[in-house]
């Protein structure tokens, strides 16, 4: 069966005005047998513009960008750069290339693409790129791969057009199994989850709020940690979302402030908080960096949220899970994490205007909007008693705060926009998100914001992981 993931040879992101150049090499490599991905050919009218990219992206063995004194557009750098980034930590080891190639108007990468000075790259000096035909050849050899290195091109040409011509995609009448469906080039697995919308009931007519439950699907992959112990992991698609509160919502804090426009790249996400149970199975691997307790948690059950953990215990965590799973595991930022909680929603919570305990563990003696007084449990949780949100993710409101990767800033004006972390080896508070058990209803809005030490350790406090194959 043919692998549709890797039907182009190379993803060539560029800015719009430099298309009448990228155009010519793409033509140049199609007349040597090679298949790019071009937007201009594969974008068509009423697409997701960023869906098809991504999709492009994944079904690409290498990805090149082309910087000129136009640079990159804002998409490209924010959208297309992070991608490619995140499928190169994930398949280097098959061989994925990033190429950043210059064109002839500039003569080195600027400081604020410094993300793809890392790679070697290559530069067309001539005007007319087509007949630039070292730049041409070194292209080609890095789209083959350091296998070929030593070879003249006419012989890569010629393997290259009897591959193209042998190859059958037509799917084998011995074969009829569907390949599996993947998320950034991770086979997942679709699941089943009920979220919910809080219809606010009117006190004074002795109306009580209604619960609308919806039934969604999702994907996801479980990673192994031993034991017979999995982590599940949700498909969080990219999208672009309104992050922060509105100065008018009930709970608003200036530190919650301006809203803001954010674009993040796709990754995965915990289905739940870390668990006591998987906290143990990854905190008896070998050390990174510091000791972990493998008990450290004052409520006690395998299925309850770990929690006096501190942001540096959750690094070590991400450390040592990372070590063993040979992926990149990490906190998420707090755009990521804001992003995910919304779901797609607008609103105070992902329920709607208000929230109810029926939906979430938190303080009920302590109300929010329209929304009634409920239970208050005085403790945390098991994981997942509760409906998801529109993601499919428990537990994004209450039950324990969760620690991201960001330092705290007093508000976010300079705040990236392209989903990824703000913070610095100096930073001392870390920020945390969803409230907690103990915690009022304002503290689980979708916008809500905490925060602790480094080293800061308290029941309230635990923590979720994500996966994206990127590093900031």
């Amino acid at each position: 069966m043919s692998d549709n993931r890797l039907q182009f040879d190379v993803f060539l992101a560029h800015n719009s005005k430099d298309k009448p150049e990228v155009i010519k090499i793409a033509n140049k490599l199609r007349e040597r047998g090679l298949n790019p991905w071009l937007d201009k050919e594969q974008i068509f009218p009423g697409d997701n513009i960023q869906e098809v990219v991504f999709r492009g992206i994944s079904q690409s063995k290498v990805g090149a960008f082309f910087i000129s004194q136009n640079r990159l557009g804002a998409f490209q750098r924010n959208l297309e750069l992070g991608a490619i980034i995140q499928f190169f930590l994930e398949k280097k080891e098959k061989g994925f290339r990033v190429i950043p190639i210059l064109l002839p108007d500039i003569s080195d990468i600027p400081d604020e693409l410094f993300h793809l000075k890392q790679w070697a790259w290559i530069r067309f000096t001539n005007s007319n790129v087509e007949q630039d035909e070292e730049a041409l050849q070194d292209l080609i050899r890095g789209i083959i791969g350091r296998n070929f290195q030593g070879k003249d091109i006419a012989s890569i040409e010629r393997k290259i057009l009897a591959n193209t011509q042998v190859v059958d995609s037509s799917p084998s009448p011995n074969n009829t199994e569907p390949e599996p469906e993947k998320f950034l080039n991770i086979p997942v697995t679709s699941f089943k989850f009920e979220t919910a919308k809080l219809i606010p009931g009117v006190l004074s007519l002795g109306k009580s709020s209604e619960i609308q439950r919806i039934t969604k699907n999702s994907n996801y992959f479980a990673q192994d940690l031993g034991n017979g112990v999995n982590l599940e992991m949700v498909a969080i698609p990219g999208g672009t979302f309104i992050m922060g509160s509105p100065e008018n919502e009930e709970g608003y804090h200036s530190s919650q402030s301006p809203q803001h426009q954010v674009t993040v790249p796709p990754f995965f996400m915990g289905k739940y908080p870390v668990t006591q149970q998987q906290w143990r199975v990854v905190a008896a691997l070998p050390k990174v960096n510091i000791d972990l307790k493998s008990d450290p948690s004052y409520f006690k059950g395998d299925n309850l949220p770990v929690e006096c953990v501190s942001w540096n215990d959750a690094q070590e965590f991400c450390a040592r899970l990372s070590r063993m799973a040979n992926k990149t595991y990490r906190l998420p930022t707090e755009a990521e994490w804001e992003y995910a909680c919304r779901g797609g929603t607008t609103t105070p919570f992902y329920c709607g205007e208000t929230i109810s305990t029926d939906l979430a563990n938190y303080n009920g003696n302590y109300t929010y909007g329209q929304g009634q007084k409920g239970q208050y449990r005085e403790k945390t949780t098991e994981v997942g008693i509760f409906p998801a949100n529109p993601f499919g993710l428990y537990d994004m409101c209450g039950n324990v705060w969760e620690w991201c990767e960001d330092g705290l800033h007093e508000n976010y004006i300079n705040a990236p926009i392209d989903g990824s972390a703000w913070t610095s080896p100096s930073t001392e508070y870390m920020l945390l998100r969803g409230g907690s058990w103990s915690g009022y209803a304002r503290g689980c809005r979708s916008a809500g914001r905490g925060r602790g030490s480094r080293d800061f350790r308290l029941n309230l406090c635990g923590f979720r992981v994500v996966s994206s194959f990127r590093t900031w």
